[in-house]
C-alpha cells in the first residue's frame, strides 16, 4: 500500500465516529442455511469485509441471477449478526452469488472480488477491524480452488501492491443468511450506504488504486464556461452544468428504441447501453443498470424540498445527469431516471468508428 493510500484509510477511519457503520447491533429473526442452487447455475462465495459494500458490483454483472448477504466460515449455527460481530462465531461477514456460467465465469467474479477489498490488509477491511472482516475466497470445488490460487498469484506477480497478499482460500461450508435488514442495504439506505463506503475508506483506496481502469480519460480537460456555453444549447448547459431538469415526454431520447450505447454529452464517457433502457413510464430514458460504474459518481442531492435523492454525475466532465432510485424492475431494481439532456446517442452500426468498438459485444445475443 502506497503512503497516500494509507494516509486517505486513516483520514476516513477518524470520520468513522460520526458516520453509519457497518456494525450495527440490531438484530432480527434467525437464520437459515442458503446452500442450495438451481440445475445448470453455480455458486460463488466471497468474504470481503462489511458485506454492504460487497453486492452492489455483482447486481450489476450480467449472468449473475442472485447475490445475498450472509456468515460463513464459522462453528456456530444460524448465528445472529450480533454473534459475528463480537468476533466469538468465528464466522466472516460474506456474500454468495448464484451464476450462469454460460454467461459470467467465475473468473471475472474474481477480477470483481480484488476490485473492491484491501487485499493486503489481514486484520480486517479498512475501518472494520477483527476476523469477522477479514477477505477470502470459499471455493465449491477444485476447479474453484485453482482459479483462485492462480488469481491470487496473477495478482501477487503483477506488483499492483507493496504489500503480500493476505487474501485466504478456504473450503466453502455453510452459509447463512444474513438479516433482511442487511440485503441489498445499498438500494434500502442509498444515503446511508454511501456515507459509509466513503467514510469508511473503501470507498477513496478503489479509486485511487483502480484509477487506470479509466486511464482513456485521465487527460480529459473539461471545457470553459465560456467554451461549453458555445457548443451547448440552453437546455444542455442548464441541465449539465446546473442541475436542471428537462421536459419529461418532451426530449430527445426517451422513447428512442435504437440499439447503440448513450455517452456523456460533454466528455463522451460510455454511460449506458440501450440493452439496459426500458419504459419506467415517466417520460426520462430509464436504464437499469450503467455500462461500467466507475463512470459514475453518486452524490446526495436534497434540492428538492429537502427530500434526500441519490444524483448522478459523470466522472470527467463532471456532468449533472439525473438520479437514481430503488423502483427499477429485476435484475438490479434500480430505475437510471436520466436528462436526454446530457446524452449524446452513439448507433450500433458506427460504434467501432467512433471509437466505441469495444462495447459491440453488448449486443452479441
Amino acid at each position: 500500500m502506497n503512503k497516500r493510500t494509507g494516509v486517505v484509510i486513516a483520514f476516513f477511519a477518524l470520520m468513522m465516529m460520526a458516520l453509519p457503520s457497518c456494525a450495527d447491533n440490531r438484530l432480527d429473526e434467525p437464520l437459515v442455511s442458503a446452500d442450495s442452487v438451481d440445475e445448470g447455475l453455480q455458486t460463488a462465495t466471497f468474504a470481503g469485509g462489511c458485506f454492504w459494500c460487497m453486492q452492489p458490483p455483482y447486481d450489476l454483472l450480467d449472468g449473475v441471477v442472485e447475490v445475498v448477504a450472509g456468515y460463513t466460515g464459522g462453528d456456530v449455527e444460524n448465528p445472529t449478526y450480533q454473534d459475528v460481530l463480537m468476533g466469538d462465531s468465528g464466522h466472516y461477514e460474506a456474500i454468495q452469488v448464484t451464476y450462469d456460467p454460460t454467461e459470467v465465469s467465475y473468473e471475472q467474479l474474481l477480477d470483481v472480488f480484488w476490485r473492491q477489498i484491501d487485499p493486503t490488509d489481514a486484520g480486517g477491511q479498512f475501518a472494520d477491524r477483527g476476523s469477522q472482516y477479514m477477505t477470502v475466497i470459499f471455493y465449491h470445488d477444485e476447479s474453484q480452488k485453482e482459479l483462485a490460487e492462480k488469481s491470487r498469484l496473477d495478482l501477487e506477480n503483477s506488483g499492483k501492491f507493496n504489500a503480500p497478499i493476505a487474501t485466504q482460500i478456504l473450503p466453502a461450508t455453510t452459509f447463512y443468511l444474513a438479516e433482511e435488514y442487511h440485503q441489498d442495504y445499498y438500494l434500502k439506505n442509498p444515503s446511508y450506504y454511501d456515507s459509509y463506503k466513503w467514510g469508511s475508506g473503501r470507498g477513496g483506496f478503489l479509486e485511487w488504486t483502480w484509477k487506470e481502469q479509466v486511464s482513456a480519460y485521465d487527460d480529459f480537460q473539461k471545457p470553459s464556461e465560456e467554451e461549453l456555453r458555445e457548443s451547448l444549447t440552453p437546455l444542455q448547459y442548464r441541465v449539465t452544468q446546473e442541475n436542471a431538469t428537462e421536459p419529461f415526454f418532451d426530449n430527445e431520447y426517451w422513447d428512442n428504441k435504437a440499439e447503440g450505447i448513450y455517452v456523456d454529452l460533454v466528455s463522451g464517457e460510455p454511460l449506458f447501453s440501450s440493452t439496459d433502457k426500458y419504459d419506467s413510464g415517466t417520460g426520462w430514458p430509464s436504464f437499469i443498470r450503467p455500462i461500467d460504474p466507475i463512470y459514475m459518481v453518486e452524490v446526495e442531492d436534497r434540492s428538492y424540498l429537502g427530500m434526500p435523492r441519490i444524483e448522478v454525475r459523470s466522472k470527467y466532465a463532471d456532468s449533472h445527469l439525473g438520479h437514481v432510485f430503488d423502483d427499477g424492475p429485476e435484475p438490479t431494481g434500480l430505475r437510471y431516471c436520466i436528462n436526454s439532456a446530457a446524452l449524446r446517442f452513439i448507433p450500433k452500426d458506427t460504434m467501432a468508428e467512433e471509437g466505441y468498438g469495444e462495447y459491440e459485444s453488448l449486443f452479441d445475443e
